[in-house]
């Protein structure tokens, strides 16, 4: 009998080419299915709930396989967590019904941006954080933001290489904030295109450093050039933070507040 297993992964990314498994380089799924595989005592192929690029970093990827070996949450979480390397770690795992898909049965996603805002760099914080020396105005970004919220076409804010059918996404929320030196971005959406969050950032912190008026990104969202928008902020201040599903998968969540950096 194939059971269908869920389970949720953090990873530090800065070591990886991502996460999707490739012919050459290091990646998050080829470990994560390595482990599983020998928990299992059978081949594992896994599905997460979004990609993430090379040098970003995840505390709530979620992901799901099939398997026919019985064992307990205890041990697919012991188990895979003893065979991963020390920058991958199982949270928790559980059965769940066939139908659900860690992509597909998703009802939105939640990103975390840090970005460290000062005249220095740090070596702390090289690979947790990406540096920006200019001073950024989080007032002036935080206005910007509101107009990024609700359903829009961001052809101005998605990878070239995006293979999305479509533009059309939904911004249910998008916070800035400042803790002492860093200045931190939440943005949950039903879905994201390729590079999409990073974008975003990007422009938000060209508003930040007063180069746009926060009245710009109306103007890029209308424009649906990407060209017109500012450059791709760097990988390694994203996070993926939390993915949604509907409650009756009873599929736990991790909370933003749970950590900062």
């Amino acid at each position: 009998m194939t059971i269908r297993i869920v389970l949720s992964v953090e990873y530090d990314g800065s070591q990886f080419y991502g996460w999707q498994s490739q012919q050459q380089g290091r990646t998050v799924q080829r470990e994560v299915e390595k482990a599983l595989s020998q928990v299992a005592n059978e081949p594992i192929q896994v599905t997460c709930a979004g990609r993430t690029d090379t040098g970003v970093h995840a505390s709530g990827q979620v992901v799901h396989f099939d398997t026919e070996a019985l064992r307990s949450d205890r041990s697919w979480i012991l188990g895979a967590n003893a065979n991963l390397p020390s920058d991958i770690s199982i949270h928790w795992a559980k059965p769940v019904e066939p139908t659900f898909h860690a992509r597909f049965s998703a009802q939105s996603r939640s990103y975390r941006y840090i970005i460290l805002n000062r005249s220095f760099r740090s070596a702390i914080y090289k690979h947790r954080a990406s540096w920006h020396h200019r001073p950024l105005d989080e007032g002036l970004m935080a206005k910007a933001a509101k107009y990024f919220l609700g359903e829009h076409d961001f052809t101005s804010f998605r990878a070239i290489a995006c293979q999305a059918k479509h533009a059309i996404r939904n911004i249910q929320s998008l916070e800035i904030s400042r803790k002492g030196d860093f200045v931190v971005i939440d943005i949950t959406a039903n879905a994201f295109l390729h590079h999409m969050v990073r974008n975003i950032v990007g422009t938000l912190m060209v508003v930040g450093q007063e180069e746009q008026a926060p009245e710009w990104v109306a103007e890029l969202i209308s424009a649906k050039d990407r060209s017109l928008a500012a450059a791709t902020a760097p990988s390694e201040g994203l996070y993926l933070v939390t993915v949604r599903y509907p409650e009756a998968f009873g599929i736990p969540e991790s909370s933003l507040t749970d950590w900062f950096l």
